[in-house]
């Protein structure tokens, strides 16, 4: 018999994946809010840690640890399919190569570890929120969603400056961008979480899923 999957499973998982492509895609616009120098992809990157979030309290770190792999499969197809894009000899008439690598070429190092970082990033966010789901038994869903933004966060943001920046950007200058750019993410997921929290409550009762998976992940626990 066939697995049922829901429409607002599939919605999500679409969600996600188009969330990290695109932010990969507008990363390389730089902004600045007040004095603070930052990638355009801050109004969308934090997006797919609130799915994350949501998945991860819903559907339980397993369904969620799966999704997050589909997004790495996303954004590595999306830059293999920019890059040989970009091999094709373009038309005669057309003017738009250099700006084509401007936008949509990522270098080596880059891509690296922006796949690197989202993979820590997004891994760590998931399993210490199913972590504190287990310790706190269920409730508290708003201050566990805080702290596992923080965590995947810092770490996303971490390891993706130093591993794309170190020896380009003295450390002095990377130590500082760090938490700057961790807390502009934080504090834009830390100002939706009430809708975040009631998009998981409302899935619960759609879904009638509330899943803990144990520490060990053998085990699986309904609750509600």
């Amino acid at each position: 018999m066939a697995t049922k999957i829901s429409f607002p499973f599939v919605l999500l998982v679409g969600l996600f994946v188009a969330g990290l492509v695109v932010s990969n895609i507008i990363a390389v616009k730089l902004i600045m809010l007040g004095s603070i120098i930052l990638p355009a992809a801050v109004i969308v990157f934090p997006i797919t840690y609130i799915i994350g979030d949501v998945l991860t309290e819903v559907y339980g770190y397993r369904v969620a640890r799966n999704v997050i792999w589909a997004g790495f499969a996303g954004n590595l197809l999306a830059a293999l399919a920019a890059y040989l894009g970009g091999l094709l000899p373009p038309a005669p008439f057309w003017k738009g190569q250099e700006a084509y690598w401007q936008i949509l070429g990522f270098t080596p190092r880059l891509l690296v570890a922006s796949l690197i970082a989202y993979v820590m990033g997004q891994l760590s966010n998931s399993l210490t929120l199913i972590m504190l789901k287990h310790i706190t038994k269920g409730k508290w869903m708003m201050p566990r969603f805080w702290a596992s933004t923080v965590v995947g966060e810092a770490i996303d943001t971490s390891v993706f400056l130093m591993l794309a920046f170190t020896g380009v950007i003295p450390i002095g200058t990377l130590l500082t961008m760090i938490p700057i750019h961790a807390s502009a993410k934080i504090a834009y997921e830390f100002a939706v979480s009430p809708i975040s929290t009631a998009i998981a409550r409302l899935l619960k009762r759609v879904e009638g899923l509330d899943v803990i998976d144990a520490p060990s992940f053998l085990l699986r626990t309904q609750i509600g």
